[in-house]
């Protein structure tokens, strides 16, 4: 059926049915926090780990002149995280392959968005994402990695773990691997992990940024998210 052909009650549908499979981000939380043993009352969702990651697009390109367009960035990171509604946040420590990862990612997000008639342009913005052999989807990744990084500094400064904390399984063989290289913070090991596996390399900006990360305080103490009746009613 052609995208004129369709009913008006059809497209309400799509709309719909659309935004209420992408609601469900809101609330499946980022399993790399659960599997490092996070002791936040809240964690991380994977909604708001897209948030971020365009956020953080934003202000690097608006600091830097990057040259790229951030627009088609911005779309990118909207989208590149979809194939968790059905498959779910499989982590690096989960020992899934990059290619079975992305296989199992792509089929879920050609089904999510089937029903669209815009599919196309976004299921070439998933790939070029994976693929990385474009500047914008090259930096989208690296604020997609970025953006754990910062997370990981925000749960750090907030006293929600730490590098004294033992782990399982996978995470306890690189805390002691960082333990016995010297390090010191939680922070250290995760950008120090990330380094290791060249995930930088070719990035002298991303180097920058997450030196400044380890190097300063980001975060100002976050409440436990209740607001009192003055300041904290919705309108």
């Amino acid at each position: 059926m052609e995208e004129n052909d369709l009913s008006l009650e059809q497209r309400l549908k799509n709309v719909c049915d659309f935004y209420a499979l992408t609601h469900r981000l809101k609330n499946l939380i980022r399993s790399g926090w659960k599997r490092w043993n996070v002791q936040a009352e809240r964690l991380e969702s994977v909604a708001e780990h897209i948030y971020g990651t365009q956020m953080l697009a934003f202000a690097v390109n608006s600091e830097f002149n990057l040259g790229i367009d951030i627009e088609k960035v911005i779309l990118m990171l909207a989208f590149h995280e979809l194939g968790e509604i059905s498959v779910g946040d499989i982590a690096f420590i989960d020992g899934v392959s990059k290619e079975d990862k992305h296989r199992r990612e792509l089929s879920a997000v050609l089904q999510i968005l089937e029903p669209l008639s815009d599919k196309n342009r976004i299921i070439d913005l998933f790939n070029e994402f994976e693929e990385r052999k474009t500047k914008e989807a090259q930096f989208a990744y690296l604020m997609d990695k970025i953006e754990c990084d910062l997370q990981c500094k925000c749960y750090e400064e907030n006293g929600n773990v730490s590098l004294d904390t033992e782990q399982k399984g996978v995470s306890e063989s690189i805390r002691q691997d960082a333990l016995e290289k010297g390090v010191k913070t939680f922070s250290e090991m995760w950008v120090g992990y990330e380094r290791e596996k060249n995930v930088y390399r070719s990035s002298q900006l991303a180097k920058d940024i997450t030196d400044y990360i380890l190097s300063n305080k980001v975060f100002e103490k976050e409440s436990d998210g209740k607001s009192d009746d003055k300041n904290g009613k919705n309108l």
